[in-house]
């Protein structure tokens, strides 16, 4: 439904929770679990260019990409494996966007991006800004799981990978799903990682 003539343009999005969350100024009190699990589940990665029944989604990716992290560091804190977790829960809102468009639209998306990763971050106790070792070792877990569902899953030769998200020293695919897996198993598997590792920071859930 259009906005009323006249009217400022409607910047929030009304979540199944029943929350309200505005994309302008979003608000941790508006930020519910339940609402990224679903959310997550339901955006596929690479446009949805991807073999199978299903679309491998972004949460499948999150679970990847921890999973990754969890490996190669060297004891997570589980606040470190939370972060991993959450590090594209903005997508539940602003959809996974492929790194061409990025490049097209500029400033302005990632701008919301951050606005929506500070809240997130502020409503499950994590530090609004992680710290730059923290951040460069899950963005390497993000290159490894691009560089695994390229190949794998979205049909880009080894070269091209290797290319555009370096090629993984040290680690394989063993153990690793790769499987595009339907919306709500997928949903549900995101939230049983979240409040596994709640239960390692001492959170009830």
């Amino acid at each position: 439904m259009a906005d009323k003539v006249g009217a400022p343009p409607r910047a929030w999005q009304r979540m199944l929770s029943g929350r309200r969350l505005d994309l302008l100024d979003p608000s941790p009190l508006d930020v519910e679990i339940s609402d990224i699990a679903h959310g997550l589940a339901r955006v596929a990665r690479w446009n949805g260019q991807t073999g199978g029944d299903h679309a491998f989604s972004v949460a499948q990716h999150s679970l990847l990409v921890e999973a990754i992290f969890s490996r190669q560091a060297k004891n997570p804190s589980p606040d470190d494996q939370l972060a991993a977790l959450l590090h594209d829960a903005p997508e539940y809102v602003i959809g996974d966007m492929i790194s061409p468009f990025k490049s097209v639209v500029g400033g302005g998306y990632k701008q919301v991006e951050q606005r929506l990763q500070h809240a997130i971050h502020v409503r499950f106790s994590l530090a609004p800004e992680i710290d730059e070792k923290l951040k460069k070792q899950i963005k390497r877990a993000d290159h490894i799981a691009a560089y695994f569902e390229a190949t794998t899953l979205a049909g880009f030769s080894v070269q091209e990978a290797a290319k555009f998200f370096g090629r993984p020293r040290g680690i394989t695919t063993d153990g690793f799903d790769l499987t595009c897996r339907p919306a709500k198993a997928v949903q549900g598997a995101f939230l049983k990682r979240f409040e596994a590792i709640e239960r390692l920071r001492g959170v009830k859930t």
